[in-house]
């Protein structure tokens, strides 16, 4: 054993760095403790790199330079701290002398890469540190021109001492105000190392000290996996990672100050804390970035990544890293691969860090250009070839209409993007790249390249039926839609849908999509994020329905069940029950947990369950308080969108802000943040990309499933100190079903087969043997729709529909189960075509016209007239009541096989007959069991076409962006869109609005004004 110390493994490690990776060997006793430094290190580098300054400095001060030198740069990292000093120079008797050179971004200079080479590496052993006590040492210590950048304290298991044996050193035998430990101004990352693991901080702070794992990760989960070689597990570290190029490279690009400033109210008024951290990238997140990289320069533009990082992955640095690293990427000719890097978010922390990120690399500005005005701004900003664009993917179906704004104010604005490259960084995949308003990105930022091969006949599209001008503006969305040549995407998600890993396919270094990858398992088994399913609870609820009526009717079952489970869902009775379990469990066992600070959220299946709930929270809370005054501090808070109406009280209706006394929409979540509420009562909202990490529990009364599951109980996953667990109470969902939610995206998320494009000439061809519509219409409403389709006029609208009624009568002639089928086969060819044209370049004009054609029709085809809903609630009542714990404990997905994802395939829709059953026999079968999910009753028509625009994210854009005038064209020329999202509505009305231009005039009016004024109040809009 004694062969095998500690002593060896330091050598293996110095022999690496030395004999592979190009470092000089250090001295222990050049060493400087006082200085933190290594000072003749110092000197002889800028001797060498900078002649004739250093002349100039000896002529003045004779042979003190060197101590006015090493003094001055003492100061200079005491206050701007060792990265700035090593990425920008420090003053020395009004001269700039630079700490460090680094590598060019390109070959065309060569004395850049000459003044790189000066850079001094060095690898130094046992380094006596402090000035206290000279008997105590560093392992290693790497340096760059005699300044230590990287602390390493290594151990052997051989000898029992592993990892954690270096980070309690680290904790308790290295004093952070030590020269060579303080904060910023020295060592900027310290590395615990054994043979097995690494760990890194780049602060320390005694037993408050916090390590990240910097690992590689091993079957998906924590650790690395074993050597190929033979050698050491942790080799990557000293092989790949500290080597010199690439130490200088993380020193130069990824390693950055993060300052975070909150504020708190105090009895004095609002006081500002500030908290700064250093950002030393994690392996996955370095690794990624640079394989990106690598990629796009050596394949160019016209790809598509898919980096599916899990919650707690950093997912922002990487974005920013990334951004600022294809802004000045070049090729291996030494040509810019990317004009402009556009970041597609929503989110606008991440607006500012990556401003301020890029702000520390660049030093200058201009680089970052964050769209937070109009389209206008959006269409300046491309012209102009700005290095990095922020914005929301929004704006882009709005650049036509502010180029012509732009030109009417005598600005000439030019997008030649034919001759220019972009990348596209996407914060979250699916839900930023579908639909149209993603293509419309495309076409904008290739906006020549598809008029250039409209113009050279570049396009093998046969189309003879119609104008010259409709078959333009045809040809332009069929080759919006497949990937674009100048465009890369590179898209971030912890859970893709199978659309997303389907168009964001390029194949990872082992060959398969996703192109990298850090899972759900790796981040949970790091730390990073907590195990949400680690403690879940399950209630079922046992109740009895009785008649209350004499007679025993004959009712639809289908209908029926939906009635009766919608009655059973928002009964007083059931709402009260479960309200008090939510209060009783959360008062006894939740409350105090994260330090006295835990936060619950209560998912409700509808907005007017988020009221009932409300109601009776607020009703048990205020009987509570007179019982126990400790119930004083459960207080809560709703969130729902829009107006309420409570079919059982037809005079009364409910908002968000008014249940919540006041509380603006914009100020919920500061407000629940606070100490003044403690839980959160949701209808949808929330239950993505809310980040709230005091979050510990949550009890969920609404059927989750798939994504939505996963998305919604992750709301728990982030991590607080003093957190050290989460909690879950559900009331509706199995274990199992949470089980298979959750499974594909623990470890890697397996794709099934590809989905045949055949499908969708088979769909066509039944949709015309079903001789609804003909061949002649779908090419009139092709002509009209095309032709005038970014100003379309009142006598357009009124011919549209002309064309549309002839199917429209058609229809109305089949019986039930022929609609349905033919509704079902027409909704299918809509979805399938909309996914696959992102994936095969069909450049089929007969189905980019019938995909139009069917988008408009489905908006006005008539409903079954049994599908309104069905209601019970008057013949029947609630004989008896129970709620009985099911199960406790962990769901483990450790277990099984994840189910591959699946794409739209098309599949039967046609309805079987509902038949009909005595009301007492669908009773007794509904008592034996629960758990089907039920929609709440229909909302007011209007309510609804409202609600929608409300929520519609193209609208909230066009509403920051534009007055009212401006923003009428925008929602006028949306409005059938909305009608199409929204399949669920009053027949009547829904005919009048089609069919009838005065009736569709005053609603549309009232509507108008009443969204935009919302949009701009609840959004807190400039």
């Amino acid at each position: 054993m004694s062969k095998h110390t500690e002593i060896r493994f330091e050598e293996a490690v110095e022999e690496s760095l030395i004999n592979k990776g190009g470092y000089l060997k250090g001295k222990a006793s050049d060493f400087e403790a006082s200085f933190a430094l290594f000072p003749e290190e110092v000197l002889a580098f800028i001797e060498a790199s900078q002649p004739t300054r250093w002349r100039s400095l000896v002529n003045l001060h004779g042979e003190k330079a060197g101590d006015v030198l090493v003094g001055s740069l003492v100061k200079e990292l005491a206050s701007k701290n060792a990265l700035h000093v090593l990425r920008h120079g420090f003053k020395c008797f009004g001269k700039t002398f630079r700490l460090a050179y680094f590598a060019p971004n390109t070959g065309m200079n060569p004395q850049a890469a000459e003044a790189y080479a000066h850079n001094r590496l060095r690898v130094t052993r046992q380094v006596h540190f402090s000035e206290r006590n000279s008997q105590k040492s560093l392992d290693m210590v790497l340096s760059v021109n005699g300044l230590p950048v990287v602390t390493l304290e290594l151990k052997n298991p051989m000898t029992g001492q592993t990892v954690d044996h270096a980070m309690r050193q680290y904790k308790r035998d290295r004093d952070p105000t030590e020269s060579v430990f303080r904060f910023k101004e020295r060592a900027l990352v310290h590395f615990a190392v054994d043979p097995d693991q690494v760990f890194m901080t780049t602060r320390l702070s005694g037993e408050k000290t916090r390590f990240l794992p910097f690992n590689r990760g091993h079957s998906f989960g924590a650790g690395n996996p074993p050597a190929l070689d033979g050698g050491y597990r942790t080799a990557y570290l000293w092989e790949q990672v500290l080597t010199p190029d690439s130490l200088m490279d993380i020193l130069a690009r990824f390693l950055h100050l993060e300052v975070s400033e909150t504020k708190v109210a105090t009895k004095r008024g609002v006081k500002r804390h500030r908290k700064e951290a250093l950002i030393f990238p994690r392996y996955h997140q370095l690794d990624a970035v640079r394989k990106l990289v690598a990629s796009a320069r050596d394949k160019g533009p016209g790809h598509n990544y898919l980096v599916q990082h899990s919650a707690g992955s950093g997912k922002s640095n990487s974005i920013a890293w990334l951004a600022h690293r294809l802004s000045s990427l070049h090729d291996a000719n030494d040509e810019k691969v990317f004009d402009t890097v556009v970041v597609i978010t929503d989110r606008r922390v991440l607006d500012q860090q990556l401003q301020n990120t890029i702000y520390q690399f660049e030093h200058k500005q201009g680089v970052v250009q964050k769209i937070d005005e109009n389209t206008q701004q959006l269409a300046q900003a491309l012209s102009a070839a700005v290095p990095v664009v922020i914005t929301t993917i929004q704006k882009f179906p709005f650049i036509a209409q502010a180029m012509d704004t732009l030109a009417k104010k005598g600005e000439t604005v030019s997008l030649e993007t034919g001759s220019k490259r972009f990348a596209v960084i996407v914060d979250e995949a699916h839900s930023s790249q579908s639909g149209e308003t993603a293509m419309e990105l495309r076409k904008v930022l290739n906006r020549d390249g598809i008029e250039s091969a409209i113009a050279g006949e570049f396009l093998d599209v046969e189309e003879e039926d119609l104008s010259e001008e409709a078959r333009k503006a045809l040809f332009e969305e069929i080759l919006k839609r497949p990937r674009q040549p100048n465009i890369s995407f590179f898209a971030f998600t912890a859970t893709p849908k199978y659309k997303t890993q389907a168009v964001f396919n390029e194949p990872g270094p082992d060959g398969q999509p996703p192109f990298h990858l850090y899972s759900m398992r790796q981040a949970i088994e790091e730390g990073f994020i907590m195990d949400v399913l680690a403690n879940y609870t399950t209630y079922k609820t046992y109740y009895g329905l009785i008649k209350s009526i004499e007679d025993d009717p004959q009712v639809p079952k289908r209908k029926a069940a939906r009635a009766l489970a919608r009655f059973m869902s928002l009964h007083p009775h059931n709402i009260a029950q479960k309200v008090e379990v939510i209060v009783e469990h959360f008062h006894r066992h939740s409350r105090h947990k994260i330090g006295g600070r835990a936060k619950a959220m209560v998912v409700t299946a509808s907005r007017l369950h988020a009221v009932r709930y409300k109601q009776a929270f607020d009703e048990y809370i205020t009987k509570r308080v007179k019982e126990d005054t400790r119930y004083t501090g459960i207080r809560s808070l709703v969130a729902f969108s829009g107006t309420v109406a409570d079919p059982d009280f037809p005079d009364q209706s409910y908002t968000e802000v008014g249940m919540n006394d006041g509380i603006k929409e914009s100020e919920l979540p500061g407000k629940f943040d606070s100490e003044h509420y403690q839980v959160l009562l949701v209808a949808e909202k929330y239950q993505t990309g809310f980040d709230q990490p005091l979050l510990h529990s949550m009890y969920v009364d609404k059927r989750l499933a798939g994504i939505q599951a996963v998305q919604t109980l992750s709301r728990l996953n982030r991590t607080a100190p003093g957190k050290e667990d989460t909690f879950v109470l559900d009331f509706v969902n199995e274990p199992s079903d949470v089980f298979q939610a959750f499974k594909p995206y623990y470890e890697a998320t397996l794709a099934g087969e590809e989905s045949d494009p055949q499908q969708l000439y088979d769909l066509q061809h039944r949709l015309e043997e079903a001789q609804i519509f003909t061949p002649d219409e779908v090419n009139a409403f092709a002509e009209i729709w095309f032709r005038n389709r970014n100003e379309p006029t009142a006598a357009d609208h009124q011919k549209i529909n002309t064309v549309l009624d002839q199917a429209v009568e058609r229809y109305k002639t089949l019986d039930d189960d022929e609609q349905e089928e033919f509704k079902g086969q027409l909704a299918s060819f809509r979805n399938l075509y909309g996914f696959l044209a992102q994936v095969i370049p069909y450049q089929d004009s007969g189905l980019e016209k019938l995909y139009s054609y069917a988008r408009f029709l489905l908006s006005k085809l008539p409903r079954r007239k049994d599908d309104t809903v069905f209601k019970l609630e008057d013949e029947v009542s609630l004989k008896y009541y129970r709620l009985q714990k099911i199960s406790e404990g962990s769901i483990d997905l450790g277990v099984g096989e994840a189910e591959p994802l699946y794409g739209p395939r098309e599949v039967g829709t046609a309805r079987g007959e509902d038949e009909s059953v005595e009301l007492s026999t669908l009773i007794g079968k509904l008592n034996e069991r629960f758990g089907t999910e039920f929609t709440p009753a229909d909302q007011l028509f209007f309510d609804q076409i409202a609600e929608s625009a409300l929520e519609n994210e193209t609208l909230q854009e066009a509403a920051r962006a534009n007055t009212m005038d401006n923003f009428s064209y925008v929602f006028n020329k949306m409005l059938e869109g909305l009608f199409i999202e929204r399949m669920d509505g009053n027949e009547e009305i829904f005919g009048r609005l089609m069919n009838d231009d005065d009736f569709r005039h005053l609603a549309s009016n009232h509507m108008l004004r009443d969204v935009y004024e919302r949009l701009r109040a609840e959004k807190s809009m400039p």
